[in-house]
């Protein structure tokens, strides 16, 4: 049985300019899915997707062999168990496929849609390029706003990529791309509301919204398309996900805390013997280390003493998520992942063998099975969870998973050296394009793409001033036409810069700061 029981004429089904045909291939399309299929197809086709074949997921391609993810292919992995979650609520319970209908719905093919496009808008080098590039906009750019990756996404699929029907934006149905708001709200809006403590924050709001929130889903000169796409879905709460965009964020937790860890193990960063300690420490020591005060624990993670940053990690998730954390269940993830991970799977070296490929593919079909059966649907959910959850269980062997991804390999000093490098890279972009931008006589010799650019994001920002001129008195901005193009300038470099791969924002960046000796080939990049 079908669960997401939507009617042919509405229910998300609308684009911001009607198109005469469904399919997109001059004959008229049939009603239900091919709708969502014709959106799913324009994301596969756009070239924002194919670039993340070039873009780092977690830990950089190059010397780690063919074997690590990408973000294109980790995309697609999500897709495929995002998928599997909506076909599997199919034969659920009669109660629960109720409460999905009486939600909105969930489309497989919306639910693939939006896994596909999920992270259309990170920029280059992963996480980190995420971390550098917003701090540049707000610091150096001027960007109240300033970068979130998801924010971005959702302004590729609204402004930035263009099909046939428009030249801005995908003109996709309303429920893709309500899907693809995971924070559905703007960084400032935070920031006018009463303060709160982290706990009673959605997740990814952050400790201190009075600064605005950490993760949002658009930017503010999006925040309308925003508000109108989720009118769709008047079941949903304000802060809340839809239930395929629920869908979507549980599929991108399973497959990040267990297809990187495939990658870690194939390049051989995770280590039997830190592993090992650092559970089975605490595991031994656990009334022990929950005992300690708050500094002795900390100078016990600074020394790298067995268990202690685990104990750590656990007491951060009992302050921001008591309403699911427990202590004998995340004992027992503990326990869980030291049996299949450290005294399973990392006993076997890797070495490119057989044996080897055979036992870290179990590893991952065991997981990604165990963790796509342990889905649950709320009609109410705590402010902290979505309408579709992981059981508390799975709940709790995603936080341990994610541990060792942190401690075993994010917080490698090797990494963070080789990460600093990047740093730069994006640091040295965004100076070199915002000063050429302000040089009145040689602003006009900038790429044709950024000065495009630079003229849609300034009519945006007029836009803004028309309908949310609150947006500038809380940030403390101007609106004379000058403040206006300013914030265009800005706007238009983040846009440009998180374009980039990797390979490419490395090649700009030579050429923007006279380094590069390859002038006509770098310069294609731009």
């Amino acid at each position: 049985m079908q669960t997401y029981a939507r009617s042919h004429t509405g229910d998300g089904r609308e684009r911001a300019i009607a198109e005469s045909t469904a399919t997109g291939t001059g004959e008229p399309g049939a009603p239900g899915e091919d709708e969502f299929r014709v959106d799913l197809e324009r994301i596969r086709f756009s070239p924002y997707f194919s670039r993340l074949s070039a873009v780092t997921q977690v830990i950089p391609q190059a010397g780690s062999g063919t074997t690590v993810h990408n973000r294109l292919t980790h995309s697609l992995k999500v897709s495929a168990v995002a998928r599997s979650i909506a076909v599997g609520f199919r034969d659920a319970p009669d109660v629960v496929r109720a409460t999905i209908a009486d939600l909105g719905g969930c489309d497989p093919v919306v639910v693939q849609a939006a896994a596909a496009a999920h992270d259309l808008g990170h920029p280059p080098f992963g996480h980190l390029g995420e971390q550098v590039l917003d701090r540049v906009a707000r610091t150096k750019l001027g960007l109240p706003d300033g970068f979130e990756g998801n924010a971005q996404t959702f302004r590729i699929l609204t402004a930035l990529d263009s099909c046939d029907a428009t030249p801005r934006g995908l003109n996709l149905t309303k429920a893709v791309r309500a899907a693809v708001l995971k924070y559905p709200w703007t960084r400032n809006e935070w920031r006018s509301l009463p303060p709160q403590p982290a706990e009673l924050l959605p997740r990814g709001v952050g400790a201190d919204s009075a600064s605005g929130a950490i993760k949002f889903s658009a930017y503010s000169i999006d925040a309308l398309e925003m508000a109108d796409v989720r009118s769709a879905f008047p079941a949903i709460d304000r802060h809340q996900q839809t239930v395929e965009c629920s869908v979507m964020d549980i599929a991108d937790d399973i497959a990040y805390s267990v297809h990187d860890l495939d990658d870690f193990y194939r390049a051989g960063v995770l280590q039997y013997t830190s592993v090992s300690a650092e559970l089975n420490g605490w595991l031994a020591a656990q009334s022990v280390l929950g005992a300690l005060d708050a500094l002795k624990l900390q100078a016990g993670v600074a020394l790298r003493r067995p268990g202690y940053a685990l104990e750590a990690a656990w007491r951060h998730t009992w302050a921001k998520d008591s309403w699911i954390a427990d202590s004998e269940r995340f004992r027992q993830s503990v326990e869980r992942v030291t049996n299949d991970l450290v005294e399973g799977l990392l006993t076997i070296p890797y070495d490119g063998g057989l044996e080897a490929d055979r036992a870290v593919s179990a590893f991952t079909r065991r997981w990604i099975d165990r963790l796509k059966g342990s889905i649950r649907v709320e009609r109410n959910p705590n402010v902290r969870s979505g309408h579709v959850r992981l059981s508390s269980h799975a709940w709790h062997d995603v936080v341990v998973l994610k541990f060792v991804h942190t401690r075993f390999v994010l917080d490698r000093s090797d990494l963070a050296v080789y990460q600093r490098g990047q740093a730069r890279v994006l640091e040295t972009l965004a100076d070199g394009f915002h000063l050429w931008l302000n040089d009145p006589d040689d602003a006009p010799r900038a790429p044709r793409r950024l000065l495009d650019s630079i003229e849609a994001a300034t009519a945006e920002y007029r836009v803004l001033r028309a309908n949310g001129p609150e947006f500038f008195t809380a940030v403390g901005l101007g609106t004379s036409d000058n403040d206006l193009a300013r914030l265009g300038r800005s706007r238009a470099v983040v846009d440009y810069i998180a374009s980039f791969t990797d390979a490419q924002a490395i090649s700009v960046a030579a050429l923007v700061s006279g380094t590069s000796d390859n002038l006509w080939e770098s310069g294609r990049s731009l």
